[in-house]
């Protein structure tokens, strides 16, 4: 861990973009209540497949106008060189500096994966087109990726990304402080030194939670699934104890070290909001 100690702790939250009215004017609300927390910036999701590209655009670019930091994902699985470089080319045009550049999924019915296949390549286009321009986040998995064929060869996929240029990245989320430590130990071992920030999902729903999981490959501890399990439909039972849960692995990983936090929101401010609170931030 004595890498990520030099870093001075930066706070994010990331949202996504919204397919309804509704949701925009929802999404609007949250980032209202959340901007009052000054986190260094907030990032955009890509869509799942593609299915929300166009309102990820959307998305930033008003948050732009409104004067926030935004740090949109770009993914490149399905995608083509040109269609990438006319998206980065209009957040260049409206200012933004900082990218979350992903692998992401394969778009529904599309057989080949397209231009790029792994994010290291994306991020080695990103530098080769536009230079230094973009500050590029990428994505690092404590527990690994649920596609690697093994932790090494995941460590070494990292590897190959800030090799390519990436300046730091935001891991997935975890609920064991000791896979994150132990990442980085590994990280430091093969010469990655870049900030590594520790992304933390805040506990709403059970179910959601457990979907999200297993499709992700963040493992949920035994006594921490047991737990919720036994609350039942009791939403308020599982929302205090999700946050002493994650606000105490909150306080420790940044005792020791870790160089910030990144909350998925989910598009909710109350609990992230109340996660802030307690650790004072």
């Amino acid at each position: 861990m004595e890498s990520q100690k030099k870093f001075t702790p930066t706070f994010s939250f990331e949202l996504f973009p919204p397919q309804s009215e509704q949701g925009i004017e929802n999404l609007r609300l949250t980032r209202k209540k959340l901007v009052r927390l000054n986190p260094k910036y907030f990032s955009v999701t890509f869509g799942a497949g593609g299915s929300t590209r166009e309102h990820t655009l959307e998305t930033v670019l008003e948050m732009q106008s409104e004067g926030y930091v935004v740090a949109p994902h770009i993914s490149c699985i399905g995608s083509t060189k040109q269609k990438i470089h006319a998206i980065l080319e209009k957040y260049q045009e409206a200012g933004i500096q900082q990218l979350v550049a992903l692998r992401g999924d394969m778009p529904s019915g599309m057989a080949r994966a397209g231009e790029f296949r792994y994010a290291s390549e994306l991020v080695a286009y990103i530098r080769e087109a536009f230079g230094q321009i973009f500050h590029i986040e990428v994505a690092a998995y404590p527990e690994y990726h649920p596609q690697a064929r093994s932790a090494q060869a995941d460590l070494e996929n990292f590897k190959r990304k800030i090799d390519a240029g990436a300046d730091s990245a935001i891991t997935q989320y975890f609920y064991n402080a000791d896979a994150y430590f132990h990442f980085i130990d590994s990280c430091e071992s093969m010469g990655i030194s870049v900030p590594v920030v520790p992304g933390i999902m805040p506990i709403n729903k059970f179910s959601q939670l457990v979907r999200f999981s297993d499709t992700c490959g963040a493992e949920i501890p035994r006594w921490i699934r047991k737990k919720l399990e036994g609350f039942g439909d009791d939403s308020a039972s599982i929302h205090a104890f999700g946050l002493d849960v994650v606000t105490e692995m909150c306080e420790r990983l940044l005792k020791e070290g870790a160089p910030g936090l990144h909350f998925y929101t989910m598009n909710r401010a109350n609990l992230t909001s109340r996660i802030w609170s307690r650790l004072g931030i």
